[in-house]
């Protein structure tokens, strides 16, 4: 069950848009995050990560792309649905050997 974001994509966008084009009107990006993120209602660190995400996607920051986040955490979530799946059939294949151990030896 996938959680739904608060905010929509074109909110996440304009927000971004904003502290970039408000660059130069405040003494920092720090400052302009703080301000825009008051004016649309979310938390400065919320709207931090929005735009260090964005800068990622565009090449302006090391770090994973959008994309490659999707991908590792779909990978991630396939591996632990295998290792699940690995541990019942290691727990069944035991329990059917010793059933079947259990077989051949009775008196």
């Amino acid at each position: 069950m996938k959680k739904q974001p608060k905010y929509s994509p074109e909110v996440i966008e304009s927000a971004v848009r904003m502290v970039s084009e408000a660059g130069s009107q405040y003494g920092s990006q720090w400052a302009a995050i703080t301000s825009i993120a008051a004016k649309i209602g979310c938390s400065p660190e919320t709207l931090r990560r929005w735009v260090r995400q964005q800068e990622r996607n565009t090449g302006q920051r090391p770090g994973p792309i959008t994309a490659e986040e999707e991908r590792v955490k779909a990978l991630e979530r396939e591996v632990r649905e295998l290792r699940k799946a690995n541990e019942i059939l290691r727990l069944a294949s035991a329990f059917f050997a010793q059933a079947e151990l259990a077989r051949h030896f009775k008196p």
